[in-house]
């Protein structure tokens, strides 16, 4: 991401990999601040826990601001 700005990541439903979510864009912030906050509040959010239990020794956690150049969804639409 420090080399090549360029960005692709895709968001799978875990219930139905169907559905997925692809954001094409640039990376324009890489930074630590918070990033370890960050992954506290989502531990708490999903696995009910108030700090992040999988942190490897030593681990540096970083957090990558994107701009979207195209965002693009599959698998939304209900079934007739």
């Amino acid at each position: 991401m420090r080399s090549d700005h360029r960005i692709a990541p895709t968001i799978v439903n875990a219930e139905n990999p169907y559905q997925q979510v692809m954001i094409r864009g640039r990376v324009v912030e890489i930074t630590h601040k918070g990033a370890d906050k960050h992954i506290d509040n989502i531990a708490k959010k999903y696995l009910g826990v108030d700090k992040y239990p999988h942190r490897a020794p030593g681990e540096l956690r970083v957090i990558a601001r994107i701009i979207p150049d195209h965002i693009s969804t599959t698998g939304n639409k209900e079934p007739a």
